[in-house]
């Protein structure tokens, strides 16, 4: 699933906008991989389906 963030720009971690690729979901959450980070969990309001 592709999912664009739509919360506050963290140059780390995440960017406004920016399309993701969703790895998995667990208990609810989001397994995304970061700009820099690696993957980490994140609550799904953060993001905005992108529907193809």
């Amino acid at each position: 699933m592709k999912v664009r963030y739509i919360g506050v720009t963290d140059n780390m971690v995440l960017t406004h906008g920016k399309a993701y690729t969703v790895i998995a979901v667990e208990k609810g959450w989001y397994r995304i991989e970061t700009d820099m980070l690696g993957d980490y969990l994140f609550h799904p309001q953060q993001f905005e389906e992108i529907i193809d």
